[in-house]
């Protein structure tokens, strides 16, 4: 019975302590500014028509991003792999492709196709939808191909992979205009996210359509600058 006084002292300045721990993490995950689209998880035979390379101008869109031999490229909702596996032939045996989903189904096809294809250095990451999980300054060039999209809390994902980007690394978006609830976002909102999470555009295209209606925005890291220290008094 003495002790009670205590252990209602001690509950009352725990919660004071934690309280505000528990509400500074809920305000950390913001909820969506603006509709987005369910991420597709049907059939992936939609990726591999026949001339979707040559319509996408997708040797270009490399050129564009510096995938060259050697270079580490992180393929960011990479679905069946279509993409991961002509990144994969483009850095060569001495490069690495971080084909990246969070539907476990397609990471299991993406091994396969990899096997099957004898390109080892393709490695599947399964991600989650806040966070890609991929290693911190390990990419050189980051492509979101129409899959901004479907990402709900964007601010999250653009910090995970600005942390993975090395110095100088190129982040491509090739998305279309739309709503976010039709497989689409308009180019500006998008802009305005990305450069609001640390990045700046360096490049807009927009021949991956040859009706005009895709983007291809170009970013890379925005450099963080910090003041020169005042100089200081030496006493002479």
């Amino acid at each position: 019975m003495r002790n009670r006084p205590l252990v209602a002292t001690a509950l009352f300045v725990c919660a004071l302590t934690f309280a505000p721990v528990c509400c500074v993490v809920q305000a950390q995950i913001a909820p969506p500014q603006h509709p987005t689209s369910t991420p597709y998880a049907g059939d992936l035979g939609i990726f591999e028509s026949p001339g979707r390379a040559e319509r996408l101008h997708i040797d270009r869109v490399m050129d564009l991003l510096h995938i060259t031999p050697g270079k580490t490229v992180a393929d960011i909702g990479a679905g069946g792999g279509w993409f991961s596996v002509l990144a994969a032939r483009r850095v060569g045996p001495t490069g690495t492709v971080l084909a990246e989903d969070i539907n476990p189904q397609y990471i299991d096809a993406i091994r396969k196709r990899a096997d099957n294809e004898h390109l080892g250095n393709i490695k599947p990451v399964l991600g989650t939808p806040d966070d890609p999980k991929l290693p911190q300054d390990s990419v050189d060039a980051v492509l979101m191909l129409k899959v901004y999209h479907e990402i709900a809390h964007p601010e999250l994902v653009l910090a995970a992979l600005r942390t993975a980007m090395k110095p100088g690394a190129r982040f491509g978006i090739i998305d279309r205009n739309g709503t976010g609830a039709n497989h689409g976002l308009d180019e500006k909102i998008l802009r305005e996210e990305v450069e609001r999470a640390g990045f700046h555009q360096v490049g807009r295209y927009n021949f991956t359509k040859d009706d005009g209606q895709d983007y291809f925005l170009i970013f890379e890291k925005t450099k963080v600058v910090f003041p020169a220290p005042s100089p200081t008094s030496t006493g002479e």
